[in-house]
């Protein structure tokens, strides 16, 4: 008798969700958009921060010997860099929320989202300041920034008020 009870007990307390549920329906698009983050962050992070801490680069625009110094240049590649492993290590542990179902996901997403935008406001206005950046037209900063924002007001909203957001990440 007692263990029937206890077995009613435990199957009452497994989550049935009323609506849409799992990984399914626009979780899909936030999943590609995760994982190609995940890549274009690594891939930004060995192929330009990286190598912008060699000496011969460090010296040529931080130094004030260097051809193309700025006093900017440290502190814009110093930000890039720590903001891009920043990035990396939230994506992955957004990434790890995400498939374990956790009830802490939409709150670390919504936090990635707008750490991005904050990260985007602030490398946008630093390379502002630098002439070189401005002269060579190679800023896609307002681009970058535009993205950012509607990526972060969009995919908030949605983990704001989703029922499948609710019904899935409840663990």
């Amino acid at each position: 008798m007692e263990v029937k009870v206890q077995q009613e007990q435990q199957e009452s307390k497994v989550y049935i969700p009323h609506g849409p549920s799992g990984l399914g329906g626009w979780l899909v698009l936030v999943q590609i958009g995760l994982i190609a983050t995940l890549f274009l962050v690594a891939l930004q992070l060995l192929n330009y921060n990286l190598p912008s801490f060699n000496p011969e680069y460090w010296d040529i625009l931080t130094s004030k010997e260097g051809e193309l110094y700025h006093p900017l240049w440290a502190p814009l590649i110093i930000f890039e860099a720590a903001s891009n492993v920043l990035l990396l290590l939230l994506c992955v542990f957004t990434l790890l929320l995400f498939y374990q179902k956790k009830a802490l996901l939409p709150r670390m997403i919504i936090l990635l989202y707008c750490i991005n935008l904050l990260i985007s406001v602030i490398d946008y206005t630093l390379s502002l300041n630098i002439p070189l950046i401005n002269e060579m037209g190679g800023v896609n900063g307002i681009r970058d920034l535009l993205r950012s924002f509607f990526t972060c007001i969009i995919w908030v909203a949605y983990f704001r008020k989703s029922e499948r957001v609710a019904n899935t990440f409840v663990r």
